[in-house]
């Protein structure tokens, strides 16, 4: 059972270089979690950022939840880059992918 965040953020201003970096370095780690599926990011044109991440299970996705270098970018982003968040974490009961014709 695929387990999906999805995470809304808004920056504190004069904060995205540093964000960037820590960002960055989430990601690569990430991607070494097993039963990590994919992310995507995307920002808003009012500066709204939202992150979808997948995990195949429940477990891989508590693994990453407390991996000790996301715990500090977790403090982080609380002490120095966010203005405000949310998150949801749930699990995916349907999905249905489509490739079209090869062109």
């Amino acid at each position: 059972m695929t387990i999906v965040t999805v995470f809304r953020s808004r920056l504190r201003p004069g904060v995205e270089d540093d964000y960037s970096r820590v960002a960055n370095e989430m990601s690569r780690l990430v991607q070494l979690i097993d039963g990590f599926i994919d992310e995507r990011f995307y920002v808003a044109p009012d500066g709204e950022r939202v992150t979808i991440v997948r995990f195949r299970d429940l477990e891989s996705h508590q693994t990453w939840a407390q991996h000790p270098d996301h715990l500090v970018a977790q403090r982080r982003g609380r002490e120095e880059f966010y203005s405000w968040y949310d998150i949801a974490v749930t699990e995916e009961r349907y999905g249905r992918h489509f490739d079209g014709p090869a062109t």
